[in-house]
């Protein structure tokens, strides 16, 4: 399976304000990223992205707000709330030795000693300071594990995601 040439990085909120601006929550590291972006792009029904210019964003309150080319008031905004943006994985700056969540997703589990699997990787959520892996098991449970340095041994992108857990936790309640 390839890399993906675009990235789901935010999700549009709401309309804020009159003149089309958007409220969008950021799935980047941090808003600062998706505010950077000059271009996102929408998933069309046949699987093309379309690319639309970025006229203005920047962070607030934890979110962005933008203005992007053809939005130009409120009820145009409104229809798109719900949407997810992508970028060009060519504009997100990925610092080295860096994984992007979107390249692990699907990734299956292992126990860094023994090589058992425990399930594959479905979801990477914000918990407190930590991610939250939600690892789906063989038997179709979800499990949330915490993805720190005491527990997380290493993430390779053509290999796995290999963990060390203390005794018991992948066992059923």
């Amino acid at each position: 399976m390839g890399k993906a040439a675009y990235l789901p990085c935010g999700r549009i909120a709401t309309a804020h304000g009159v003149h089309g601006t958007l409220r969008v929550e950021s799935y980047c590291d941090s808003p600062e990223i998706l505010a950077s972006l000059s271009t996102v792009y929408f998933e069309e029904p046949n699987g093309h992205y379309r690319p639309v210019r970025v006229q203005a964003a920047s962070p607030h309150g934890g979110a962005v707000l933008m203005t992007l080319d053809g939005i130009s008031n409120r009820n145009a905004a409104l229809l798109l709330r719900g949407k997810t943006l992508f970028a060009s994985r060519e504009d997100i700056p990925v610092p080295e030795n860096a994984v992007l969540i979107a390249d692990m997703i699907g990734l299956s589990v292992f126990d860094a000693d023994s090589g058992h699997c425990y399930g594959v990787l479905t979801e990477v959520g914000q918990a407190y300071s930590s991610d939250m892996y939600d690892i789906k098991t063989p038997d179709g449970r979800h499990v949330l594990f915490p993805a720190v340095p005491a527990f997380l041994d290493r993430v390779d992108t053509d290999a796995g995601i290999f963990i060390r857990p203390i005794p018991g936790f992948f066992e059923e309640a």
